[in-house]
């Protein structure tokens, strides 16, 4: 027969060890609340990079002002997409809503900046025809322009062209509108740029030195190489997507080459404006974060 104190002894064994199984017990559930909140956040971040930052299409306005502009241009509205990317997050129904987004706005002009089909896909046939079904629907009063990205092979000229694109390969184009005075386009291939032959309208004898000038290029680092030798009032590119992660305060962080120097959406140089586009898709890590996919809508003044 057990002693009391054996008793005792025992007792406080049993004691010990209920108070380790409710300490176990508390740490088992405080592993699974984290890690069911480790869940549900890791959930809500692909949530939101992958069919928010990555899909909901932001349209970023903006007015352009300059005494070069004619009055016959006063109002004019002018929209730039760029870097599609086909078949990275962008499909079929994207491509829909993006037309139906820009047609909405009724513009005069639209401008593509580069990357219409991403490099890791394979386009198919019904893919293209649809394609060029969708962007003719685009709408514009007077035109509608591309220059062509790293990416754009042989498929983007045969979509562009029946699209009704004029292509800039570094070459130019006047714009008239209701008058007799107009404003310049100018378009670089980025990857082959030809800077001095998509200027040449500057070497015309009958160029006017002070028209107001817009430009058209992929990979915003060129602009440095077109403004120490050529004026551009306005200059729009894209590739960079902004850093596709942009942190308040900070701006993009993932950098590429061709935008490794000009990487956010603004920049003021000199006489000229830069824009430059966030884009519709993605590439690389094939996501976005405060970085939403946009059309830049801008209107131009002279006053």
């Amino acid at each position: 027969m057990a002693t009391r104190t054996e008793r005792n002894e025992e007792k406080q064994k049993e004691i010990i060890r209920e108070e380790n199984r409710e300490i176990r017990k508390k740490i088992v559930i405080t592993i699974g609340k984290i890690t069911l909140l480790i869940i549900i956040i890791s959930l809500l971040f692909y949530l939101y990079t992958t069919y928010i930052s990555s899909k909901l299409i932001t349209v970023k306005e903006e007015r352009i002002i300059n005494e070069k502009i004619p009055s016959s241009f006063n109002g004019l509205k002018l929209i730039q997409i760029s870097d599609i990317h086909y078949g990275s997050t962008i499909f079929k129904k994207d491509i829909k809503k993006l037309v139906n987004d820009i047609n909405e706005r009724n513009p005069d002009l639209v401008v593509f900046t580069g990357d219409l089909i991403d490099k890791n896909y394979k386009l198919k046939a019904n893919e293209q025809e649809y394609l060029i079904k969708e962007l003719t629907k685009i709408k514009t009063s007077i035109g509608k322009y591309a220059v062509r990205g790293e990416e754009d092979k042989n498929q983007f000229d045969t979509i562009m062209n029946q699209s009704q694109f004029t292509i800039l390969n570094n070459s130019y184009d006047l714009i008239y509108n209701n008058s007799n005075n107009p404003i310049l386009i100018v378009g670089i291939n980025s990857t082959d740029a030809k800077i001095d032959e998509a200027f040449k309208y500057f070497s015309e004898p009958t160029h006017n030195s002070n028209i107001y000038t817009i430009t058209l290029l992929h990979q915003p680092d060129l602009v440095d190489a077109i403004i120490d030798k050529y004026n551009s009032d306005l200059i729009l590119a894209g590739h960079s997507h902004n850093g596709q992660i942009n942190i308040p305060k900070i701006g993009g962080i993932i950098k590429k080459e061709g935008a490794e120097k000009y990487i956010n959406e603004y920049y003021q140089l000199g006489e000229t404006q830069l824009y430059i586009s966030s884009g519709i898709g993605t590439n690389g890590i094939g996501f976005r974060l405060f970085c939403r996919p946009s059309i830049n809508f801008f209107r131009l003044s002279s006053k």
